[in-house]
């Protein structure tokens, strides 16, 4: 979520946009971002649930608290009719999380699709910063939603292969437990490149994939090793990193 409100940002910035509507809409993303899990597990939504009078009043304080802060950054943020197309870009967002929501209680084991459909919603920080920014929706907007978004379904993806494979022991087995995720590298490879060629999306866009795509490829090559889902974790926090640094990078050349 923040590696797209970053690069959403600083590509208004570079626009010569006014940084003064990041506060409030940094404050109420954070806040709205930290309401979901005490509010679900108020709900009983989640299997994790507030079990006992202190762990509810824990949780309703939590929620009464982040719902006050996140109403109070909305209103410094939409005070005297300022940022109205943000309205319906947060409508657009709750409507995949709710999606996501029902998706999850419809198939247990829709988890892979339910998270890309968040990740719908949280990319939009992307193209909502960047219209706070310079108060304007146009194809730089669209473009910083749908790198955020891709490159945020192949990660999702890879961590479940990476999960799925866990007791892959040939390279044969790898490749038949992530034929799927390797082609979707295949067409997202095939997309940026024709993309690019075609002045449909920045070059930089494709730049900033490289290190998430050569990673993807070469999990196929290397001799499987076991699983260490702490140390995969860490990675790809440094791979978002990587993809939203070059990403700036590539904007600031541009």
């Amino acid at each position: 979520m923040l590696v797209p409100l970053i690069t959403g940002a600083v590509a208004g910035v570079l626009t010569g946009g006014n940084a003064g509507n990041l506060a409030p809409l940094s404050i109420a993303v954070l806040a709205l971002f930290w309401l979901r899990t005490p509010l679900e597990s108020w709900m009983g939504a989640t299997p994790i649930r507030a079990r006992g009078f202190a762990e509810i009043r824990l949780v309703r304080t939590a929620v009464f608290l982040l719902a006050a802060v996140s109403c109070a950054a909305l209103i410094w943020l939409f005070w005297g009719g300022r940022n109205r197309l943000l309205v319906w870009l947060g409508a657009g967002a709750g409507v995949a999380f709710l999606g996501q929501a029902a998706l999850r209680k419809i198939r247990r084991n829709a988890r892979t699709a339910a998270q890309m459909i968040g990740a719908a919603g949280l990319t939009s920080t992307a193209p909502a910063a960047y219209c706070a920014v310079t108060s304007a929706w146009n194809e730089t907007a669209w473009s910083l939603w749908a790198a955020n978004l891709l490159f945020a379904v192949n990660q999702i993806h890879f961590v479940q292969l990476r999960i799925h494979a866990a007791r892959a022991k040939t390279r044969a087995e790898k490749l038949t437990a992530g034929r799927d995720f390797l082609a979707g590298q295949v067409a997202l490879t095939i997309l940026l490149a024709a993309a690019g060629l075609l002045h449909w999306y920045p070059w930089y866009g494709g730049v900033a994939f490289l290190p998430v795509l050569l990673r993807g490829y070469a999990w196929f090559v290397v001799k499987p090793r076991p699983l260490v889902i702490h140390a995969l974790g860490k990675s790809e926090l440094v791979y978002a990193c990587t993809f939203g640094v070059l990403l700036i990078l590539g904007m600031g050349l541009q």
